[in-house]
């Protein structure tokens, strides 16, 4: 095999397994550890491969970190009374923010990768079976044997709508710094990260940081009120953070009950690093930061069936729209709007097909 051929047979390698060794190509080439950097050198000159995570530049992805978990809902059949046993309907779909959010990635087209937690057990391995089966690469994931699967339970009231909701998700405190550092490569080459709150704090931090200095788009999702506290004092290296006003009012330490407490805040933040803010409020749809200061739009009318991920898609579909289209928030945020409409009035976390024109006639203005 002459070197012609071998750079090639190499870059077969690298398509299939972006992230394979170099000691991994030597063997498999039977070539010196010496001998396929060289290769990956001159490929790297040719553009054929970027930087040292030996990705393609077809195959750049937008990586989301944070938790994947087994959700539970439980959905009265009547009004529900506390304090008693209450006649409910039960159902298991896969679930946490930043699988919600890679799924959904997924289905709109976006190449995606995940880094997430799962334990060693029927769960972890059905969450990474679906995963695989909607497309997404799945080689960042941490298996821990000494670990349970996440899980998170939603209580939902007749019309749908969410009462209380209870999450055990400890296993993804174990999505230390170290462990991230070992998927630098995937992160530093991705088209943007995606991180939710559910990951520790110093965590949050490296990602952060890691971000700035690679110079890749980062979002920072919510995940909930308690979760807020996660968040590190400075968000230098955050594009875009989408979250509620109640989160919002967290992280400032004060209610915020009108839009110019919201703008405040929003201001205040902003002056903790990120660049720009994406507040949700369900119904009354959604405020957005602008050069001209926050703005609004509305949510397009929906027939609820189930609230639950309806938050996930609307970030999903924001993230994929940043991407066609860099900059243009105001258009993400109506996307974000159609797609979270759409899966109010799915049963699934996920709504697993899109209309092939589900942004269609969408614009900046009305």
């Amino acid at each position: 095999m002459n070197d012609v051929s071998k750079k090639e047979r190499l870059l077969d390698l690298v398509r299939a397994n972006p992230f394979i060794s170099q000691q991994e190509l030597a063997d498999q080439l039977g070539l010196s550890r010496s001998a396929v950097a060289g290769h990956i050198a001159a490929l790297i000159r040719e553009r054929r491969l970027l930087g040292r995570a030996y990705v393609l530049p077809e195959r750049r992805a937008i990586v989301c970190i944070g938790a994947a978990a087994l959700d539970r809902k439980l959905r009265s059949l009547a009004r529900l009374v506390p304090g008693t046993s209450n006649p409910a309907t039960q159902s298991e779909s896969f679930g946490g923010v930043a699988r919600n959010v890679a799924e959904n990635l997924a289905r709109l087209g976006a190449a995606v990768g995940l880094v997430t937690a799962l334990g060693q057990d029927a769960a972890g391995a059905a969450l990474l079976a679906h995963a695989d089966g909607a497309g997404i690469d799945t080689r960042g994931v941490l298996h821990l044997a000494d670990a349970v699967t996440g899980t998170y339970t939603a209580v939902l009231d007749a019309d749908g709508e969410m009462t209380v909701a209870l999450a055990d998700m400890a296993l993804y405190d174990r999505i230390t710094p170290d462990l991230i550092a070992t998927r630098r490569p995937q992160r530093a080459n991705a088209a943007m990260v995606v991180a939710d709150l559910n990951l520790p704090q110093d965590t949050l931090a490296q990602v952060l940081a890691d971000a700035a200095l690679d110079a890749v788009p980062l979002v920072l999702v919510a995940a909930s009120e308690p979760k807020m506290a996660r968040l590190p004092a400075r968000l230098d290296g955050a594009m875009l953070m989408i979250l509620n006003a109640g989160e919002l009012g967290t992280r400032v330490g004060r209610p915020l009950p009108g839009d110019a407490d919201i703008a405040a805040a929003c201001a205040e933040v902003q002056g903790q690093g990120v660049r720009d803010l994406v507040i949700t409020r369900g119904a009354a749809g959604v405020l957005f930061t602008s050069p001209d200061g926050i703005k609004h739009l509305p949510a397009p009318k929906a027939e609820v069936v189930d609230v639950t991920g309806a938050g996930d898609a609307f970030a999903a579909a924001v993230c994929w729209s940043l991407q066609q289209d860099p900059g243009d928030l105001e258009l993400a945020c109506r996307r974000g709007l159609c797609l979270s409409a759409l899966t109010l009035g799915s049963p699934h976390t996920v709504c697993p097909t899109l209309p092939d024109e589900l942004f269609a006639g969408l614009h900046q203005q009305d």
